[in-house]
């Protein structure tokens, strides 16, 4: 199945508009088109998980403790973790990389910090 991408609340919208820009087709919803402002990390996840979409993140410091939670309980499309440093541009080539190279099957139950 091909990957589809959830932006959470604190991720730069300007990488979800670069994407976009880049492949129209890539599925990538911002969180306000998702719902997610103020919402917790656990409803984000849920949310994502719902949807069957992987979430994107800048939040190192408190996402992966929410994702061991949430993933003792059920599963998770999976997580990818942006940090602040690596620049919308060096983003937009690795999630575009991601969704072009691999298989949303692939991602299932994990966390990963980009660049991969």
């Amino acid at each position: 199945m091909k990957i589809r991408f959830q932006a959470d609340a604190d991720l730069n919208v300007d990488i979800v508009f670069g994407v976009l820009r880049r492949i129209p087709e890539i599925d990538f919803k911002t969180a306000a088109q998702a719902g997610l402002s103020g919402l917790g990390d656990a409803e984000v996840l849920e949310t994502a998980a719902s949807a069957n979409r992987i979430l994107v993140s800048h939040d190192w410091k408190t996402m992966p403790y929410y994702f061991g939670k949430f993933v003792a309980s059920r599963l998770s499309p999976g997580v990818l973790i942006v940090p602040r440093k690596l620049g919308v541009g060096k983003t937009i080539e690795e999630l575009v990389a991601i969704w072009s190279d691999s298989e949303a099957e692939d991602y299932v139950n994990s966390i990963r910090r980009l660049p991969l």
